[in-house]
């Protein structure tokens, strides 16, 4: 049997410093989130990024990479949105089979009255406690252990 690979000091800190930051930042977003809005972070990204989509759509599936999240917890969500009238289930105008998530105004103007507010908790949170030297580090680490995680997401096609 092989010997474990075990961590080194450094490599320990590292770890724990990115279990801590997977915990609890997502957290305080939340928290921040359900205050102003009352809706998740994961909803809050969902709008953002149909918010981003040229025509304000984008296919489930698309969608759902972007998101980070599987078809069925994001089919869970989409349905939560469409009852609160921000989100619509639309054919793709280009394939009938796509099925595809549109902002709707009502969705476009609840990002818009939350998203001054939730970039500044991701400032006061997050990048302020970074140079941008730092910012820089962290987006090249980022990639590459996301490309190690998933080669084909979205955030490495848009770099």
């Amino acid at each position: 049997m092989t010997e474990p690979r075990w961590l080194n000091t450094d490599e320990r800190r590292a770890w724990l410093a990115q279990l801590s930051i997977n915990t609890l930042l997502p957290a305080a977003l939340d928290t921040k989130l359900h205050a102003a809005g009352k809706l998740s972070l994961f909803d809050y990204n969902v709008l953002a990024m149909l918010s981003e989509a040229e025509g304000r759509f984008l296919p489930m599936s698309e969608l759902a990479a972007r998101t980070s999240a599987s078809l069925s917890r994001l089919s869970h969500v989409v349905t939560k949105l469409q009852k609160r009238g921000w989100v619509e289930r639309r054919p793709h105008p280009r394939d009938a089979r796509v099925t595809t998530a549109h902002l709707t105004d009502a969705g476009m103007a609840t990002i818009v009255e939350l998203a001054p507010g939730h970039v500044e908790a991701v400032r006061t949170l997050f990048l302020d406690a970074l140079s941008e030297r730092d910012v820089a580090d962290l987006a090249r680490i980022g990639e590459k252990i996301v490309g190690r995680l998933d080669a084909d997401h979205w955030i490495l096609r848009e770099s």
